[in-house]
């Protein structure tokens, strides 16, 4: 006897429908398992055994085959657990005969018949919406995660044996979809517990509210980390389209809270410095998302910059310039969004104290200029702001209570956002081409002078002339001008000098 059970399979942030069919037929006991399935899946002969048992259903003593197709598509995970089961009991009679089983099917399944949380639910529920609406029958964990996609019948289940009954019952009731709260923001601290580092915490309201990305260099202790510790709590909450996203990628990636719905806040990723470039641009066999798309909308932060292997960091290039990772595979390609805010910190040389006014910098200048080489010319210039930070006076630090909080500036970058959005639908960290040209021209003879001084002066590249006019751009729509004048390109400029020793 012959069943189908529709399940699917995630490649990227896509699913993939997968049907599971199942034959039980005369032979010698046994369960075979054809269509590329991975090591985990051709594990779960065992545990679709053991879980059908233990849910108090015979186990067919006949030859059972299981073929997952289409047979091109690898099939990886324990999603296909369920399924499985769901087309043995039905090809071996227990359940009503039906061909084919009118919902789509996934979870994995533990000995005991009961279903785990299942990781990379919420791009399948996607992909049914889309298909004319497909039921999703589910483990009732990720309710919350299912529940986001609106117009879909939810099966949600604990056991196998609630799954028979969905299946055995005329009219199963589908689940009402919970309230849940958004999750708590990844950062909490305020920046009116910076004092001191003016030019420090002006480069972040300028990147928070153009979206552009920032780099300090300082000794030890001068605020570099506490600084970009604070840059989320400038940004607004996401939109619905960012906030699936960015809940789709941590859910593919198994990282999304069980009971939890939307990821609200922006993210806020910190990789260690000896991460490898799988884990931050992502990759592996099976493409997975790594902190680059783990960040997306969000912000990434590098601490100790020169410390990543070079290898690590120029594969940071171009998913900065396209705002997307590229990872390709013989059979499949797929694209992971990486629309990041990068935040890099670094000291100055090895010792951290070159340029230091208050302690003596030891390593000889050739030893310098080597350790601030380990960022490449191309790489520094996709920072839109260069920040030298210097310790804080003593004085400066016993002040508290004088600086002012997150929420005041947020409010002037919320502001400054609606103004570009407003006017040209991207952040001026997005603007290309003709809308570059248009939207940043400047507005006088004046501004045309101090921007040929500092193109010439720097050495600029184009690259880094169009970061100078983006940058400006955002300055002048914090101070709600409509034209980018001088003073707004001088302190544009004023972000883009070089360091001392490079």
């Amino acid at each position: 006897m012959l069943a189908r059970v529709s399940a699917a399979a995630v490649l990227g942030l896509d699913a993939v429908p997968v049907t599971v069919e199942v034959d039980v037929s005369f032979g010698l006991p046994g369960l075979t398992m054809v269509g590329l399935p991975d090591a985990t899946v051709r594990e779960s002969r065992d545990r679709v055994r053991a879980a059908i048992r233990n849910s108090g259903f015979p186990f067919p003593s006949q030859k059972v085959t299981v073929s997952l197709v289409p047979a091109d598509v690898r099939k990886v995970g324990a999603a296909f657990d369920l399924p499985i089961a769901l087309g043995i009991l039905a090809a071996s009679g227990v359940l009503p005969h039906r061909e084919e089983l009118p919902l789509t099917v996934v979870g994995g399944l533990c000995l005991d018949g009961s279903l785990p949380p299942l990781q990379g639910l919420l791009p399948i529920a996607i992909a049914c919406r889309r298909s004319v609406a497909t039921p999703l029958m589910f483990p009732a964990a990720n309710l919350p995660e299912a529940a986001i996609v609106g117009g879909l019948t939810l099966f949600p289940v604990r056991s196998l044996w609630e799954a028979v009954q969905v299946i055995c019952s005329p009219n199963p009731a589908p689940a009402v979809a919970p309230v849940t709260e958004p999750l708590p923001s990844a950062s909490a601290e305020d920046l009116a517990d910076v004092n001191g580092q003016v030019a420090g915490r002006r480069a972040l309201e300028i990147a928070a509210a153009g979206g552009h990305h920032v780099l300090f260099s300082g000794p030890p202790g001068a605020g570099k980390t506490m600084l970009a510790r604070r840059l989320p709590g400038l940004l607004p909450a996401l939109t619905f389209d960012d906030a699936l996203t960015a809940t789709a990628i941590h859910s593919v990636a198994g990282l999304l809270p069980a009971g939890s719905g939307l990821i609200r806040q922006p993210p806020f990723r910190a990789p260690h410095h000896s991460c490898s470039d799988v884990a931050l641009v992502g990759g592996g066999s099976v493409p997975r998302p790594g902190e680059l798309s783990l960040a997306h909308a969000g912000v990434l932060f590098l601490d100790e910059l020169p410390e990543f292997s070079r290898r690590v960091l120029e594969g940071l290039r171009q998913p900065l310039e396209q705002g997307t990772v590229h990872i390709a595979r013989a059979s499949k390609s797929v694209v992971f969004p990486a629309r990041v805010m990068l935040v890099g910190a670094m000291n100055p040389c090895p010792c951290g104290y070159f340029g230091d006014v208050r302690r003596r910098c030891r390593c000889p200048e050739p030893l310098v200029e080597r350790y601030q080489q380990r960022l490449s010319g191309p790489l520094r210039d996709r920072f839109d702001l260069t920040v030298e930070l210097q310790g804080v006076p003593w004085q400066e630090l016993r002040e508290s209570g004088n600086a002012e909080p997150s929420a005041s500036v947020k409010q002037r970058v919320e502001a400054a956002r609606a103004r570009q959005l407003g006017r040209q639908s991207v952040l001026n960290a997005g603007l290309e081409g003709r809308a570059l040209r248009q939207m940043c021209r400047v507005a006088s003879a004046d501004a045309e002078r101090v921007l040929a001084q500092g193109v010439t002066r720097l050495g600029l590249s184009v690259r880094a002339v169009n970061r100078v006019f983006r940058v400006a751009r955002t300055i002048a729509d914090l101070d709600c001008s409509n034209e980018v004048h001088a003073r707004h390109l001088a302190e544009a400029l004023h972000f883009r000098l070089p360091g001392r020793v490079s």
